[in-house]
C-alpha cells in the first residue's frame, strides 16, 4: 500500500500492526472519543464514524463487492461498492477515496457527498454490532478494477431490476439496504430518471 499522509501514521511498524482505531461520536455525529475497531463493534456497539461509497458506470449499473471469506465481518456476504471507517481526525471524504482504491484498485471518476444516517444492526453470524454514524458518498467509476483478493472476493455491476433479483437470492450484508436507501436521492440525481433507482 503506499504510504500517504492520511495513512502514514496508521501502517505497520515494526513488522507488527498497530491497533486501528475508530472515532467515537455523539448522536450528531460530533467526535467525542476513540476506540479500537474490534471492540466498537462488540455488543451493545458503540456509535463510530463510518462511510458507505456507491459508483455507477456509464450506464448507471451499479459496483457491488462481495466481502471477502477472511474478512472477520460478515465475510462472503455482497455489499455495496466499498465501505469503511475513517482514521481519527481524517475527513470520510478522505477515507472514501483512500479505501476505495485500496480494496479496487481504482479512483472515482467522481465522488460526492450523499448525506449521512443512523442505524445499528447486529450481524447475527458474527455477533458484532455495526452502531454507525454513515456518511455516504456516491460517484462514478470509469477505469478496470483491480480488486485486492484480501479485501474483495468478487464484483458485479448491477442494475436496479438486477439487484432486487441478487438481494432475493444472495445474502447481502446487514447496513446494505439502509445505506442503500440512505442514498437513493443522490443516485438518483447522479444516474436520472431512467436507471430506475
Amino acid at each position: 500500500m503506499p504510504i500517504t499522509p492520511a495513512t502514514a501514521t496508521h501502517s505497520p511498524s515494526n513488522g507488527a500492526a498497530d491497533a486501528i482505531l475508530l472515532e467515537l461520536v455523539d448522536e450528531n455525529g460530533v467526535t467525542i472519543g476513540t476506540a479500537e475497531k474490534l471492540a466498537a463493534h462488540q455488543p451493545p456497539g458503540q456509535l463510530h464514524r463510518a462511510f458507505s461509497v456507491f459508483l455507477f458506470d456509464e450506464y448507471g449499473r451499479l459496483l457491488l463487492q462481495q466481502r471477502a471469506l477472511g474478512k472477520y465481518h460478515s465475510p462472503g456476504v455482497w455489499s455495496n461498492t466499498c465501505c469503511g471507517h475513517p482514521y481519527p481526525g481524517e475527513s470520510p471524504f478522505a477515507a472514501a477515496a483512500r479505501r476505495t482504491h485500496e480494496e479496487l484498485g481504482v479512483s472515482p471518476s467522481l465522488l460526492a457527498e450523499a448525506g449521512t444516517v443512523r442505524y445499528n444492526h447486529p450481524d447475527p453470524d458474527s455477533g458484532l454490532v455495526e452502531q454507525e454514524y454513515n456518511h455516504l458518498f456516491v460517484g462514478l467509476v470509469q477505469s478496470p478494477l483491480q480488486p485486492d483478493p484480501e479485501e474483495v472476493g468478487a464484483t458485479a455491476f448491477v442494475t436496479a431490476d438486477e439487484l432486487a433479483e441478487r438481494h432475493a437470492k444472495d445474502t447481502f450484508s446487514s447496513w446494505f439496504m439502509t445505506v442503500l436507501d440512505a442514498a437513493r436521492p443522490a443516485i438518483r440525481e447522479l444516474t436520472g430518471p431512467s436507471t430506475g433507482w
